[in-house]
């Protein structure tokens, strides 16, 4: 799809009247009563594999913590809904649509590159580029403060064949301006190219790094996508290898699990972003020589014994929703402390969008982070949130205006 269709089709859905369906979404969100619960089964579940129980032992006492689950009982706001019928008339999902559509556009990727130097973030911002295990790695850091508050690595998503784009750089400008902090973010090397074997103990070993330098206590990892995949892998190879966990991993819609088992049709259907056939093949290019089981490739099979804090975010119209849901389960279970954010309706990467669910979503975010750079738990957000809507609202719009990848 053409830059100049997208915004074509941007600017249509502007003229029917976005703007005033975002404002009445807004208040319907606004009037809505958010739910904190402790378990899943007594939240909004469509089906039983929905439910995080309560790990019991023998004699029948809770031996596991559980998540703390944050689903608030409202249905997507109308600007969500009409986000969704934009991104299925973009043709998005048809990138995924099988094994062959996948290799074909990673074949073309190949041969014309796409670009993956920052765009647009503003004046708020200052970029410097350094090199670290080989890649490109971008710093950006607040370009009028003193003093650094608090240190994010950022790992991109787009199934480990897309580089990193428009909307990901205006939520790094986001992060940095809203919190103060210094953001690093890898140009890891994408599929087949790169694979799981080199990229996750080279991740960790740049997490390493900069833990040792500035300490973890001053330290967060955030990946969406599967970014969110490479930075679960990555902690756990900073356990393995003996290191110091950072002080809390942000995870956006991860995928976390190759083989998308738990995936049903009835999930498939409902995301308008993603498809199962390629997406596995994806997982399998970046697998390389390793089995797609494997933990580097698909991390909800490691062990999650001593791992760092976990926020987590989905919906439950992502395709990945079922295996976030596991992860939380399965890291509660081992003792890690979890905050999951549920949201109904929502698709993939919806942190990232354009909507009031994703402008509350982006607060959270940041007021983790801020917390965490003030020396605060970076994990108690339950109370409601708000961030600064026109500066990544402008941030977001301007990186439309980039050519599709």
């Amino acid at each position: 799809m053409s830059y100049r269709s997208y915004i074509c089709k941007e600017a249509a859905a502007r003229h029917f009247g976005m703007e005033t369906l975002e404002k009445q979404a807004e208040l319907v969100l606004a009037m809505s009563e958010t739910k904190e619960v402790t378990g899943m089964d007594q939240l909004i579940s469509e089906t039983k594999r929905d439910e995080v129980p309560r790990k019991r032992s023998a004699d029948g006492t809770s031996n596991a913590l559980l998540p703390k689950v944050v689903w608030p009982d409202v249905q997507p706001s109308l600007r969500s809904r009409l986000m969704d019928r934009l991104v299925l008339l973009t043709g998005r999902r048809k990138w995924w649509a099988s094994a062959a559509v996948v290799q074909e556009r990673v074949r073309k990727l190949a041969l014309r590159p796409a670009p993956h130097c920052p765009v647009r973030l503003g004046r708020n911002v200052k970029v410097d580029l350094r090199f670290a295990e080989g890649w490109p790695v971008y710093h950006v850091e607040p370009a009028r403060s003193a003093s650094v508050r608090h240190h994010v690595i950022f790992l991109h998503g787009g199934g480990y064949v897309h580089e990193i784009v428009g909307s990901h750089w205006s939520f790094i400008a986001y992060l940095v301006d809203e919190t103060h902090a210094h953001c690093i973010v890898p140009i890891y090397p994408l599929a087949p190219r790169g694979t799981a074997k080199e990229v996750v103990p080279a991740t960790g070993r740049m997490l390493r790094d900069l833990i040792q330098a500035v300490g973890a206590q001053n330290m967060t990892v955030v990946g969406n996508s599967a970014g969110g995949g490479l930075s679960l892998a990555a902690v756990q190879w900073l356990r393995e290898a003996g290191h110091p966990q950072p002080n809390a991993l942000i995870l956006i819609c991860p995928g976390v699990d190759a083989t998308l088992s738990q995936c049903t049709q009835a999930d498939a259907a409902r995301d308008v972003m993603q498809d199962v056939p390629g997406m596995i093949q994806a997982f399998r290019m970046y697998a390389g020589d390793l089995d797609v089981t494997h933990p580097f490739v698909s991390p909800l099979n490691a062990d999650f014994d001593g791992l760092a804090p976990m926020l987590i975010f989905t919906g439950t119209h992502d395709l990945f929703h079922p295996d976030i849901v596991a992860l939380a389960n399965k890291a509660a279970g081992a003792g890690v402390p979890v905050e999951m954010h549920v949201r109904n309706g929502l698709q993939h990467n919806y942190p990232l969008l354009l909507t009031p669910e994703g402008r509350e979503a982006r607060g959270i975010i940041a007021r983790a982070i801020a917390a965490a750079g003030s020396g605060k738990p970076s994990l108690s957000t339950v109370e409601a949130l708000s961030s600064s809507p026109s500066r990544y609202d402008d941030l977001y719009k301007s990186a439309l205006r980039q050519p599709d990848v």
